[in-house]
């Protein structure tokens, strides 16, 4: 193989590792703008259905 050869084969998987990420980026805004936000909910979604204040004992 020549280096010439070596190279385009380089410069063709950068470009793929970067159409890659290219998607993945797109795809991670997609699914960001269609979740609702905490606005819209008025509740932070990961502690929803959290009860604050003293927890009742464990069972024996």
């Amino acid at each position: 193989m020549t280096v010439t050869f070596i190279k385009r084969q380089k410069e063709r998987a950068r470009q793929q590792r970067n159409q890659d990420k290219q998607v993945k980026r797109e795809e991670r805004k997609r699914l960001k703008s269609e979740r609702p936000s905490r606005a819209e909910c008025g509740m932070d979604p990961d502690i929803a259905h959290i009860i604050p204040g003293p927890q009742p004992p464990l069972e024996p």
